[in-house]
């Protein structure tokens, strides 16, 4: 039974306790500070992840802005070229055996853009080869142009939409064009021509962002203030003779458009 002491008999206790010394209260058992228990406490479980972690993003690279400041300081067609064979970011150059950059006389007053590279452009590192390459240099001479001549007035200078011919002969995807196109305009405002031709879908889709030859054969457009004529390409004319027609006219427009320019 426990004893109950009332507020002025504990109060006595307290004041006696404390002239004797005592400064903290102690517990009616005794503890043992010494003592090692039976069972050491288990520390408490960590939990751990099998996954591995999750891996850093790295920045994502705009090709196009790199391309742009890689060509916005180049002064020549030859430095140009140099440019574009140190550009790391197309994985088209990975895959081809040569860069198809240029052919013809530097300065002539027609530029020709063709389409992507073939298998026999990318062995011979040049534009319009092969069969195909036959059938350009008869359709331009049938107005007295070439890429052989040495005057600028009756000379040609060819180069393509990409300078690296894609896997297979695929085509070109959106990313691939619009990386490649900084190097094509800076292209065509280097060799400076007084006339452009787009030869072939992909060369209106790089220059002009618009597709459908068969339609934009034929009329011209503006590129760079300069004009700029689409044709059908050698390669469509050898797999679509009938189309020859239509591409006897543009030529004879080509050349009274020259006519007139001088």
């Amino acid at each position: 039974m426990e004893t109950q002491i009332d507020y002025w008999d504990a109060h006595a206790l307290l004041e006696w306790q404390v002239e004797l010394g005592v400064s903290e209260a102690i517990g009616e058992t005794p503890v043992n500070r010494y003592e090692i228990p039976a069972v050491a406490p288990k520390p408490a479980a960590v939990a751990v992840s099998d996954a591995p972690p999750a891996p850093v993003k790295a920045p994502e690279i705009d090709a196009v802005d790199v391309a742009q400041k890689a060509v916005a300081g180049v002064t020549s067609i030859e430095a140009l070229c140099a440019v574009l064979e140190s550009f790391e970011l197309c994985d088209l150059r990975r895959g081809a055996r040569n860069i198809v950059f240029q052919d013809g006389i530097i300065g002539a007053r027609v530029m020709v853009i063709g389409d992507a590279p073939n298998r026999e452009d990318d062995i011979a590192g040049t534009p319009f080869t092969g069969t195909a390459g036959a059938l350009f240099d008869k359709m331009f001479g049938a107005i007295d142009l070439s890429r052989t001549a040495q005057d600028v007035a009756q000379g040609l200078y060819v180069t393509t939409a990409l300078p690296w011919r894609p896997p297979e002969n695929r085509d070109p995807s959106a990313a691939e064009i619009a990386m490649l196109r900084p190097f094509l305009l800076k292209h065509i405002e280097l060799a400076n021509p007084d006339v452009i031709v787009l030869m072939g879908n992909w060369a209106c889709t790089a220059v002009l962002g618009r597709a459908g030859i068969t339609r934009l054969r034929g009329s011209w457009q503006t590129v760079q203030g300069k004009p700029a004529l689409p044709m059908v390409s050698p390669h469509d004319l050898l797999r679509t003779p009938s189309a020859k027609r239509d591409a006897w006219a543009d030529l004879l427009d080509l050349r009274a458009r020259l006519l007139n320019l001088n």
